[in-house]
């Protein structure tokens, strides 16, 4: 297979390098300075045994590429990118299968629309994105552990081809027929990541009391609307310590996807599609989700006015804590 890296950030980087490193054929679509810098010097995939560079092919786009029958379409764009990445690929070839390593819940659906081949992946995958040409990925033993299975439900052989394929590559990549359980699950642990991108933190006072309120609106809307998810007890089951973060050269990991979106200024945030996905289902539903409106509106503030992590102003932290303490 050949795999084709549609947006090669941490996520989409890591993967990437990875397969590439283990001897698999990878292209990484990239623009702008991150584009250039991977053209000209190649990925410099950062890891804990040490630090890989990496002469991987780069595209801009399709136009760049010929099809062929055994072409992967890896999603690794945040959603509020992939309707945009999808309107650009989606005449791409003749029906590739499509991975969706993104966080979020809406991203295959949208898929789907263009593409008959599609397969979730619920990616545990801590890495980080903040300059041009290098991605760091701090976890061992393993890379990371992503889960992979067909879109909206079941898998087959293409399934397990890419899951072995990343299984060489340093992922335990488990296949399963219900993905969506698994990405319902890492929606609710992503709903702190609006938390921590606004406060610079999530690990004490009224940012830790959100994180926790957020998550418990979650599941109350999720339990609500019938939608089945992974436990917490099953995931740290499965996680075990096959992924423990390790120090990095060149200092602290910094925070999460939405943590980075600020410190590198993209003018957006993956908010609407976490926070924003069970405001969404608490309207449809008539239950109240207070302190994930409020987040997703701050957090959406942030990235327009190009705000750094940590620079809530007063009427913002009244308006957070009045959400909390009135849930």
């Amino acid at each position: 297979m050949r795999y084709i890296i549609i947006g090669a950030g941490a996520i989409g980087g890591t993967i990437g390098g990875r397969l590439f490193d283990s001897g698999h054929e990878v292209v990484l679509v990239a623009r702008g300075a991150h584009g250039r810098a991977l053209r000209e010097h190649g990925l410099r995939l950062e890891l804990p045994d040490g630090t890989r560079e990496l002469s991987v092919p780069v595209a801009e786009g399709p136009a760049d590429l010929t099809p062929r029958g055994d072409d992967v379409l890896v999603l690794a764009t945040k959603t509020q990118d992939t309707a945009g990445a999808l309107a650009v690929w989606g005449t791409y070839g003749d029906r590739p299968a499509v991975v969706c390593a993104q966080n979020g819940v809406e991203n295959e659906r949208l898929a789907l629309r263009r593409f008959r081949d599609v397969h979730g992946m619920c990616v545990w995958l801590p890495a980080s994105h903040l300059e041009p040409g290098v991605v760091r990925a701090p976890c061992a033993p393993l890379t990371g552990i992503l889960h992979l299975g067909r879109y909206p439900s079941g898998s087959d052989g293409t399934t397990r081809r890419i899951a072995a394929d990343l299984a060489v590559s340093g992922f335990a990549a488990p296949v399963t027929d219900e993905v969506m359980a698994w990405k319902y699950a890492k929606l609710l642990a992503n709903l702190g990541n609006a938390v921590q991108a606004v406060y610079g933190s999530d690990e004490e006072g009224p940012a830790s009391r959100l994180h926790q309120r957020v998550r418990t609106e979650g599941a109350a809307v999720l339990a609500a609307a019938g939608i089945a998810h992974i436990t917490d007890a099953e995931q740290a089951r499965v996680r075990g310590d096959r992924m423990l973060i390790q120090p990095l050269k060149g200092g602290a990991r910094g925070g999460g996807s939405s943590w980075q979106s600020l410190v590198r200024g993209t003018g957006s945030i993956e908010s609407d599609y976490l926070n924003g996905e069970i405001v969404l289902l608490g309207r449809r539903l008539g239950v109240p989700v207070p302190a994930n409106e409020a987040l997703q509106r701050t957090a959406g503030r942030f990235a327009q006015e190009r705000r750094k992590p940590g620079e809530l102003t007063p009427d913002e932290r009244a308006t957070l804590l009045g959400a909390l303490e009135g849930a």
